[in-house]
């Protein structure tokens, strides 16, 4: 076991040790993290390689990350001195995780936007214009929130008399249309990434480093820190931390522990399980298997303290409460230790963790809508209203009664080894207490509860829900909105996305047989409050 800033991971269960290590001298024998080092694409079998020959530059950004040091400190000196120093980012999944960990991690300011609420991209408009330079990150440029978001940006600097060329940094693939537009608009830097490392392994490429050096954080050290366990991580021992860890959870699943509840314990890193989520469950999660990871708020929290044999309760950092593993060190080297073991992990799935099949099916249908604009502004009438809260059900889903004996009906009637997953399309800030109903549910239920913002989630979870364990229920809460946002040159607002990107996902869940319970708050304030008493009455 390690502590303080050491890298490494205990596996504190004994029955999970002592299962995990047949797994462990396996994965050794078969040379597994020499050849991930080596980025051997045969790892995971023909049917990967083409996919993970493109994918794999991740294991050697500690070096080949360096150059971009002296590039960004350059662009941030150069803003400190016309006076801009805030920074906002524009950026979905693996492109704003990573850089959100970092600066909350490193107590730097960082405006994030991973969201089509309306409400939370005007707080970030209204903060002091004068000062402030956004970076737009996306591999293509086409993800459709970034793409928002940057021209919603780019329309208020010229409405404020600001040069919006100057105040838009673009981290963007080589050769993408996004860094042609890049150059035809003039705009302010282009930082492009390695084009061989996919979104979720990206921490430690310009997706992660850019936003987060301009902030302010020292991202010198990060690389510093993964260089100073990839050596170890690279071994073929069965002691080899990323071994031991995909091991264990190998191991897990092998016993039916599906879900992975992961909960921070004092490491001084922080919202890792945000990024953690990410990374594996999009990895994972398909081919009707995988990894569920389920981010709590403490060792204390249901879901972890009573985390029951369909789970593995992980702490991050020193082993406490109920935890079976610990992972502890610094956040750079658990960037890299974390996507050894999940790229590991996936051999012994029998899965290809460098491809997300099931992801596009909602954009789709969501792009379908927003084509159809009667559609989505009429849709379907709720099947039931009960006070703020409008009640829509896929097909199997009771509707009956008050909003109470809906819920009742909806939980009961949930998987007893599955999982419930609450998705909030609404404003992470001011809607925050939302969050709350992870733990309520989850206390009332006994069952597994993931919490996950729309549409951030999407490029999280999102990939798990429609490929991985088909044994979930999904809760949607969407909400009026009071004051809606044009996006420029669109024939759509903020509003109308956001709706169109929670119907769609309900509708390609509700295709795969998965039961889908919407809760449309008429009034967001007054909804909320309704609802948290509905969910306590419900679990009684």
């Amino acid at each position: 076991m390690t502590t303080g800033d050491e890298t490494g991971v205990a596996i504190v269960d004994a029955e999970l040790a002592g299962k995990a290590a047949p797994l462990a001298e396996r994965l050794a024998a078969d040379g597994a993290a020499g050849r991930l080092a080596a980025q051997d694409p045969a790892l995971w079998g023909s049917d990967a390689e083409p996919e993970a020959s493109i994918r794999l530059s991740w294991t050697t950004l500690h070096k080949s990350s360096r150059p971009l040091i002296g590039e960004i400190e350059a662009l941030r000196a150069e803003l400190r001195s016309e006076g801009v120093d805030r920074v906002v980012l524009a950026g979905m999944g693996g492109s704003s995780l990573a850089p959100e960990v970092i600066t909350a991690t490193t107590g730097v300011p960082l405006t994030v936007l991973d969201t089509t609420d309306p409400g939370q991209v005007a707080d970030a408009l209204a903060g002091d214009l004068e000062r402030t330079v956004i970076v737009v990150s996306s591999k293509s440029g086409g993800t459709v929130e970034t793409d928002s978001h940057r021209r919603i940006f780019a329309k208020a600097f010229a409405d404020a008399g600001i040069d919006a060329a100057r105040r838009i940094v673009v981290v963007t693939d080589p050769g993408s249309p996004f860094s042609e537009l890049a150059e035809k608009e003039g705009y302010r830097k282009t930082f492009l990434a390695d084009p061989h490392v996919g979104g979720r392994y990206s921490a430690l490429t310009a997706f992660g480093l850019v936003p987060a050096g301009l902030a302010g954080a020292d991202v010198a050290r990060l690389l510093d820190q993964a260089a100073a366990v990839a050596d170890t991580l690279a071994a073929d021992a069965p002691d080899n931390p990323a071994i031991q860890l995909a091991a264990a959870w190998g191991a897990a699943h092998e016993a039916g522990a599906e879900k992975v509840v992961l909960a921070d314990t004092g490491s001084g890193i922080k919202g890792f399980p945000d990024w953690a989520e990410q990374l594996i469950a999009e990895s994972t999660g398909k081919l009707g298997t995988g990894l569920l990871p389920v981010a709590v708020e403490s060792t204390e929290a249901p879901g972890f303290a009573d985390h029951g044999s369909d789970a593995t309760a992980v702490a991050i950092g020193a082993p406490a409460g109920a935890a079976q593993i610990s992972v502890t060190g610094p956040l750079g080297a658990q960037f890299l230790l974390w996507e050894y073991a999940t790229a590991l992990v996936g051999r012994l799935l029998g899965i290809n963790p460098f491809d997300q099949p099931d992801v596009e099916a909602a954009k789709k249908a969501a792009r379908a809508l927003l084509d159809d604009p009667e559609k989505l502004k009429g849709g379907e009438a709720p099947a039931t209203v009960d006070g703020a809260v409008e009640i829509f059900g896929s097909a199997g889903v009771s509707t009956e009664g008050k909003l109470a004996d809906v819920l009742r009906a909806f939980f009961e009637a949930a998987d007893a080894k599955g999982y419930l997953a609450v998705q909030a399309y609404l404003d992470r800030l001011d809607d925050a207490s939302t969050s709350l109903l992870r733990g309520e549910i989850a206390k009332r239920t006994g069952r597994q509860t993931t919490f996950g913002w729309g549409p951030r989630f999407l490029h999280s979870t999102g990939q798990y829900h429609k490929g991985g364990h088909q044994n979930g229920s999904f809760l949607q809460i969407t909400g009026a909105v009071e004051s809606d946002l044009a996006v420029p040159d669109r024939p759509y607002t903020l509003g109308q996305l956001q709706h169109a990107q929670a119907l769609g996902d309900g509708q390609v869940l509700a295709e795969h047989g998965r039961p889908v319970l919407r809760l449309h708050l008429t009034d967001r304030a007054a909804g909320l409050a309704e609802l948290v008493r509905a969910v306590q009455e419900a679990g009684r």
